[in-house]
């Protein structure tokens, strides 16, 4: 690898732990929400839709204007909004009538950078001149769960150190990182694909193949099987569980990022020596077990080892999908990165919104609305194995 590639490689590493921020951040303070503005479980549900669903349609605006505008121009942009939404939430909610609007507001423009981002970073990290890509990649989005960890500890350590009541000094904190990250990428060097000689698929190339649609339906499932926990589970440690804040948090989202990054390591050290059809079905089936664990244990402790091991099972689901991806459809480009962005944040909208809403039904039941999410699981398992029967026939 060039030497003057490894600080493009750090910027889109901490480019991953800023999603992260964006995605993990505001999840911390729903209760706090729920508290402070009287905002009830439905509209913070909104919140979750609206972060996503801008997120996707970023994703299909972004393979279109990406490569005219420049890979730099488009990826610096990304951190500007994610540094003013974050740095909004702390002033709109005080200043306009209704708070939820102002929340919305602040979601809505930091939820435009994460969708930049997502875009971005990996055509910008597969594009540089690395051994190993595969592995590289995996590094990439284990990045993404360190990430989520450290919103998570340093969060919860910010809320018993100084109380939850002054997370507008936490949010402020947090805009400095797409801050500085945003000045690195102005002075880094940025290969893209299409710099390579690939002037990868047209959309009809790309919508004409039957593998980009299984794909895709892989990837909306893996997004949704992922969010659908992460997005609730300090939610859940509250509320569905009885338990503090502090410990929740901990044991709930913050073991959930681990034990995900760890299987992504996983991967990315040993992906070399490991059937990954298999793996992701085995992740799957352990995905399936701990929703069930989660829903239907009534014990408050194995509620928690039920996130946490959720963490684990999803891990490969997002990156695995990625890189089959990747590897069955060469030439895809920027559209083929663009297109599976969509449909990750399609599932990421989706799981979590399908929770809160089913919740709201059943009494504000978080059990219920996570036990209706275990059709994106089962789902993505059928999609594997479908996969695996057409390269073997």
């Amino acid at each position: 690898m060039k030497p003057n590639y490894k600080r493009t490689m750090y910027a889109c590493f901490v480019g991953y732990i800023v999603q992260a921020i964006i995605n993990n951040f505001v999840p911390l303070l729903f209760v706090t929400f729920q508290k402070s503005y009287g905002i009830p479980l439905t509209e913070i549900t909104v919140l979750i839709t609206v972060n996503f669903m801008i997120q996707l349609v970023v994703d299909v605006v972004s393979a279109w204007f990406v490569d005219r505008i420049g890979y730099r121009v488009s990826v610096v942009a990304a951190h500007i909004f994610c540094t003013a939404g974050l740095v909004l939430l702390t002033v709109l909610p005080e200043i306009l009538p209704d708070p939820f609007l102002g929340i919305l507001l602040a979601v809505f423009v930091y939820a435009i950078g994460g969708g930049l981002l997502e875009v971005l970073v990996s055509p910008i990290i597969e594009a540089c001149p690395t051994d190993n890509k595969e592995k590289t990649m995996s590094l990439l989005h284990s990045f993404y769960c360190w990430g989520h960890v450290g919103v998570v500890l340093l969060s919860t350590a910010f809320f018993a150190l100084f109380g939850v009541e002054n997370w507008k000094v936490l949010a402020i904190i947090w805009a400095l990182v797409p801050t500085v990250n945003m000045l690195v990428f102005t002075k880094t060097p940025i290969y893209s694909l299409t710099e390579n000689g690939e002037n990868g698929m047209t959309v009809k190339e790309l919508f004409s193949k039957k593998t980009f649609w299984m794909f895709m339906l892989m990837m909306l499932c893996a997004g949704a099987s992922e969010q659908s926990v992460s997005q609730w589970a300090s939610t859940l440690a509250e509320q569905g569980l009885g338990i503090s804040k502090t410990v929740g948090d901990l044991a709930g989202p913050m073991t959930f990022a681990i034990l995900m990054g760890t299987a992504r390591l996983i991967y990315g050290r040993c992906g070399d020596r490991m059937n990954l059809n298999r793996f992701m079905q085995y992740s799957c089936i352990l995905c399936i077990a701990s929703y069930l664990c989660i829903s239907l244990v009534p014990i408050p402790a194995l509620g928690l080892v039920g996130c946490a091991v959720c963490g684990f099972s999803v891990g490969i689901l997002w990156p695995g999908t990625f890189s089959k991806a990747s590897a069955s459809l060469r030439g895809g480009g920027t559209l083929m990165f663009a297109m599976l962005a969509l449909a990750g944040d399609l599932g990421c909208s989706g799981g979590p919104t399908m929770v809160g809403f089913v919740s709201s039904l059943f009494g504000n039941n978080l059990r219920i609305g996570i036990l209706s999410a275990i059709v994106f699981p089962v789902l993505l398992l059928i999609g594997i194995s479908l996969v695996v029967r057409k390269r073997r026939s």
